[in-house]
């Protein structure tokens, strides 16, 4: 489990990090933090401060509502997090477009179970990945899987809140991690969808385009891939 936690790390780095701390206001059931890359995890309450490279995981019956900034001008917003989700702190903040570039480039590098090509991002479909559940250097296992879903489930929450940004590079570190998670529409098209709204038009376009190419979708699945993507390319001609 050691190596499994260590990767968890905070999308942005220590310098661009926001100052100050984000305050736990209600918690309910199973609601635990772990410290930097710990593999403890300490039961929290109400009023506790957290900081940006804390981590949160509410388990199966947990809930948790927080106080958090919202960007660099001081506004705050409540933050609700659901049952069975993984958050790290850090995500929990708004980048410049400068600062998500920056970390864009960084990850293209980083992710080499991606393709790129003319700057686009083209993430294995289900026809390449083909089921299996690898991370870098060895196979991951179902609890594996199960933290990665957990992840993912905290992506949809810094998608719901507006954080479109660290929705985007959480993504894809996810994916990059637990490639058979990357075969699922739900969780590609939030991918293109915090792209787009990150303005990250070009790699929106691609990555819709990637899901269109997925097996197995519906009828409806498509059409959205499709549209979205149409609409894309009919703003930027």
């Amino acid at each position: 489990m050691k190596q499994l936690w260590l990767w968890v790390f905070p999308v942005l780095l220590p310098g661009m990090l926001y100052a100050g701390g984000i305050t736990i206001q209600k918690t309910s059931g199973d609601v635990k933090v772990r410290k930097g890359v710990t593999e403890i995890w300490n039961t929290v309450a109400a009023g506790d401060i957290l900081q940006p490279h804390d981590t949160m995981r509410t388990g199966p019956n947990g809930s948790a509502v927080l106080l958090a900034p919202a960007d660099a001008g001081g506004a705050m917003k409540h933050i609700s997090l659901p049952a069975e989700v993984i958050v790290d702190m850090s995500d929990i903040r708004s980048l410049t477009q400068e600062e998500l570039m920056l970390k864009l480039a960084m990850a293209k590098v980083r992710s080499s179970s991606y393709e790129w090509k003319n700057d686009q991002l083209h993430i294995p479909n289900a026809a390449v990945v083909h089921g299996e559940e690898k991370s870098p250097g060895k196979p991951a296992t179902e609890n594996d899987r199960q933290v990665g879903q957990l992840l993912l489930n905290g992506v949809r929450v810094l998608f719901d809140n507006g954080f479109y940004a660290t929705t985007v590079l959480r993504s894809m570190e996810v994916f990059r991690m637990y490639p058979v998670l990357s075969t699922t529409f739900e969780h590609r098209f939030l991918l293109a969808q915090a792209m787009e709204r990150a303005n990250l038009h070009g790699e929106a376009v691609s990555e819709y385009g990637s899901i269109v190419r997925m097996e197995g979708l519906t009828a409806a699945q498509l059409q959205a891939a499709q549209g979205r993507m149409d609409a894309l390319r009919a703003e930027r001609r």
